[in-house]
């Protein structure tokens, strides 16, 4: 099993050598070049999720070829999983005659991101996950793919109340900004709607590494269920330390957000049997295109395409397929072309909701599996339950401007 440094780099040096195009830094980008913008967290605590995700913006760029008669480029833009930093990142790109873009995977960032393309007349398509996004602070040059936080609680949290009527004290451990806040308030809401004991919570930062305090505190409240609301490495960290701890022998542990396939490598079959897991994306999906992403990124990349990966992908497709729809790179007209948009997605059959810009998808519920019952290297978990659940544009209090 590779760690995830040697796992990155074997990835991207096979991408570089089966084709893929380099992706553009600085101002690299030559003349006339129509240039998809994306903005991730190459470095710093994110910075897997951050590397995937540029290079499935790098293979939605190298599909497209040319667009409006221009030779498409992804690049990237390191944010360092930092607000100011993002902002400064896409100014500068737009500066240069940018203005599509793909990323933010923190809703910090993205949330300063979409303001900042919005005024400069650009898009920006995001997988972050506050509720703000497309909730109290959308605006028009705002899209975003995945499921908000209320949906992500909604698909991992109720389907568990409902199989295990039995486990009544719930225990959380929640990153202290807008995505863990968003997270731990739908949570909330569904334990005291259903009659669930939430026996205690810890906050922690997002430079935080080690968990073992919370750990104690969570093991001091007895819950049925541990409750993780942290994304990325931090919430590999969380499992690793719990499951060092004995917890999965204790309680049910129920990570609501997870990265999918990178994280689940990187952790291992063993410490993911029998944990539940919620995701955006997982490649096992039975629906065209996914399937044809997944053969096309076997064969090329030679590994299986992630949430990060797929996400990226995606969203700079959108952007791509609607900019040659509208003639047109601007903002206006690359949001016209994408509002009520339905289309084939990677989870099935998606819809960009006008009114607040939130792609209408299926969140999943997994759940790991054991090695033996695993039919290829990829094959860590099974799917428990799928659905859609999104507040109204009114509800999440979305006025479009």
């Amino acid at each position: 099993m590779l760690d995830r440094r040697a796992f990155l780099t074997q990835t991207a040096l096979a991408a570089a050598a089966l084709g893929a195009p380099p992706l553009m830094r600085g101002a690299a980008a030559a003349e006339g070049n129509l240039v998809v913008g994306a903005p991730l967290p190459m470095s710093g605590a994110f910075a897997a999720n951050g590397k995937f995700a540029a290079l499935g913006a790098a293979l939605a760029a190298e599909e497209a070829g040319t667009v409006l008669g221009r030779k498409v480029v992804a690049r990237d833009l390191d944010t360092e999983g930092k607000p100011a930093t993002a902002a400064r990142r896409v100014q500068e790109a737009m500066a240069e005659g940018t203005r599509l873009f793909a990323g933010g995977i923190l809703s910090s960032e993205a949330l300063v991101m979409g303001k900042e393309v919005t005024n400069g007349g650009g898009v920006f398509f995001t997988t972050a996950g506050a509720d703000e996004i497309t909730g109290k602070e959308c605006n028009r040059g705002t899209f975003r793919w995945s499921v908000p936080t209320y949906g992500a609680i909604a698909q991992t949290v109720r389907p568990l109340i409902a199989q295990m009527p039995q486990a009544k004290r719930w225990y959380t451990i929640t990153p202290q900004y807008v995505f863990g806040e968003g997270l731990l308030s739908a949570a909330k809401a569904v334990f005291q709607e259903k009659g669930i004991e939430h026996v205690g919570n810890s906050y922690h930062s997002l430079a935080e590494k080690e968990f073992s305090g919370y750990l104690t505190n969570a093991i001091a409240a007895k819950p049925d269920v541990l409750l993780i609301l942290s994304f990325g490495s931090q919430s590999s960290d969380t499992l690793r330390q719990a499951v060092s701890f004995g917890l999965k022998k204790r309680m049910t542990i129920v990570l609501a957000w997870a990265s999918g396939l990178e994280q689940f490598e990187a952790l291992g079959p063993d410490l993911c049997e029998g944990i539940y897991f919620g995701a955006q994306y997982w490649h096992g999906v039975d629906t065209p295109l996914n399937k044809a992403l997944v053969a096309k990124v076997r064969e090329t990349r030679k590994f299986s395409p992630n949430y990060s990966f797929a996400g990226s992908y995606l969203l700079s497709k959108l952007l791509l397929d609607a900019a040659a729809k509208a003639g047109s790179t601007e903002g206006p007209a690359v949001t016209k072309a994408l509002e009520g948009l339905k289309y084939s997605g990677l989870t099935g059959e998606e819809e960009i909701r006008a009114a607040d810009h939130q792609v209408i998808k299926d969140y999943y519920l997994l759940k790991g599996k054991p090695k033996a019952k695993m039919a290829d290297k990829d094959d860590f978990v099974d799917i428990v339950s799928s659905g859609k659940s999104f507040l109204s544009p009114e509800a999440a209090e979305c006025k479009m401007t």
